[in-house]
């Protein structure tokens, strides 16, 4: 077994490390958010941290060419992936609660909780080339194979973490995986080499000790927090008090700016977010309504406040994670109905192939605003959103932006972009006690028919809404979005 020992090692510490940074965004996500700063963070750290580990590992190779040196490094790297679930929610708390860019805080937050591991985990492969090497002739050869192997185990890692792993585990318990195949890399190093000494089964006894707490630690965290996983989202639902009517809610969330579905529980009867009410404004625009599509389905709660109010009436959904539509069953009272279709794909790809008409259009994908899937931003898709309505329908979009100011980037390049297609974009208010150089819910409304529309209703909720129409000039001083030039994230940084 021995011949193969260093291949076997390279190649499931390759796994891992792979394993490890895609469960980094899941870490990441309820304090930072997933855009694409985080990443970009994230995948920055653990590269320079590669290479740290790669200039460390040739040179302690030189000084010290045992396998007992290597069995070292990857006890140390249990103990820094261990250190990882520890510290993560103290850094990450105390990052969130800190008025900082993001872009400082993601990058802290990465040095601090993935570089350490990173830099043992680059240290892995060079000091196996090291070892490996046992003549001048072949040295091409046996570093491109060891290199190669590594290479193919962050492949596996990849896929298999990607698609497998992170939907059927939860963020903790990937992170004991990670644990428990370092421990038997290094305590296979030992057993094989045959360089066992007895103060090891000291170290070995003290390293598993600390992988059975970690797993502990896994099982007890927040008890009263649900914590799901799905192959788009880490999902956080926990029940709390709704600060506007002091009404119990659930809700869940899965990033820090923002929270995507909400139900009462005392009495599940109105929408809690008050963003979600003013899709009900379709009813004044468009009243012969039969038809309708949502984009971002969430926990589905303004579909089944759509139907309840609209009885003859039809909805499509779009939702990418086919997960939340059990999660929404399970948690938050939804069921299913014959009036409802469900779609399972990204939104964009969607409208992309869609040949039905509909009456009306509501996006709801925007969920926070370091969380935009720019391709449903842009004109093209905006093109798409278009020619998928009737001759009087309706598209509203709940957007997050200021009204004015340097947090209004996004607003102007989103009104503009929807002005190059449609005759008639209109901008409301939420929350009209909201500053306008604050970021705040805002529905984006336009209209397909060049008819001008009345503002006035009979009806006392939606002359409410109406009356939150923003009647002051937008600018377009900033370019319309298109696939190719989309910097949503940039203009939300401005926030």
């Amino acid at each position: 077994m021995k011949k193969y020992l260093l291949e076997l090692i390279v190649f499931f510490s390759g796994a891992a490390l792979m394993v490890f940074e895609l469960v980094g965004s899941r870490i990441f996500a309820p304090f930072l958010g997933t855009s694409l700063i985080v990443w970009t963070s994230l995948i920055g750290v653990i590269m320079g941290s590669l290479s740290l580990g790669y200039f460390l590992g040739g040179k302690l190779s030189d000084r010290y060419s045992s396998y007992r040196a290597l069995f070292l490094i990857l006890f140390f790297n249990v103990f820094a992936i261990g250190f990882t679930m520890f510290l993560q929610y103290v850094v990450l708390v105390l990052l969130q609660n800190q008025s900082i860019d993001l872009r400082i805080s993601s990058l802290i937050a990465a040095l601090i909780l993935f570089a350490p591991a990173s830099v043992l985990f680059g240290m892995v492969s060079p000091y196996a080339i090291k070892l490996k090497l046992k003549d001048l002739e072949h040295t091409g050869e046996r570093v491109g194979s060891i290199y190669a192997i590594s290479t193919l185990g962050s492949i596996f890692g990849t896929f298999f973490g990607g698609f497998f792993l992170i939907p059927f585990l939860g963020t903790m318990k990937i992170l004991v995986v990670i644990l428990v195949i370092m421990f038997c890399l290094a305590v296979y190093t030992l057993i094989v080499s045959k360089n066992f000494r007895k103060k090891d089964l000291f170290l070995m006894f003290f390293m598993l000790s600390f992988i059975l707490a970690n797993s502990a630690f896994a099982e007890i965290r927040f008890p009263d927090l649900i914590d799901i996983d799905t192959q788009y989202n880490r999902i956080l639902i926990f029940d709390t008090v709704d600060k506007k009517t002091k009404r119990p809610i659930r809700l869940y969330t899965t990033d820090p700016h923002g929270s995507q579905s909400a139900i009462f529980l005392d009495k599940n009867d109105d929408l809690v977010f008050d963003y979600l009410k003013f899709y009900r404004l379709s009813e004044h625009f468009n009243p012969e309504l039969k038809k309708a599509l949502m984009i971002g389905g969430g926990a589905f709660t303004y579909p089944r406040d759509f139907l309840k109010r609209n009885s003859e009436a039809l909805m499509d959904i779009v939702e990418i994670d086919g997960e939340l539509e059990k999660i929404a069953k399970k948690y938050f009272e939804f069921q299913d109905d014959k009036r409802l279709k469900i779609f399972n794909e990204d939104g964009r790809v969607f409208l992309n192939r869609n040949q039905q008409i509909y009456d009306s259009i509501f996006i709801d994908a925007f969920s926070s605003k370091f969380s935009i899937p720019f391709h449903l931003t842009t004109k093209e898709a905006v093109e798409k959103i278009y020619n998928s309505l009737s001759d009087q329908g309706v598209v509203i979009a709940n957007i997050i932006s200021a009204l004015e100011g340097e947090r209004a980037k996004f607003l102007k390049a989103e009104f503009k972009t929807y002005k190059e297609i449609f005759p008639q974009v209109y901008i409301f208010q939420v929350n009209k006690d909201k500053e306008v150089t604050a970021r705040q819910n805002l529905i984006l409304l336009a209209l397909k028919s060049e008819e001008l529309p009345s503002f006035s209703s009979e009806d006392d909720e939606l002359s409410k809404y109406l009356n939150s129409l923003w009647e002051e000039k937008i600018a377009e001083d900033i370019p319309v979005l298109i696939d190719d030039y989309a910097p949503v994230e940039f203009y939300s940084m401005k926030f």
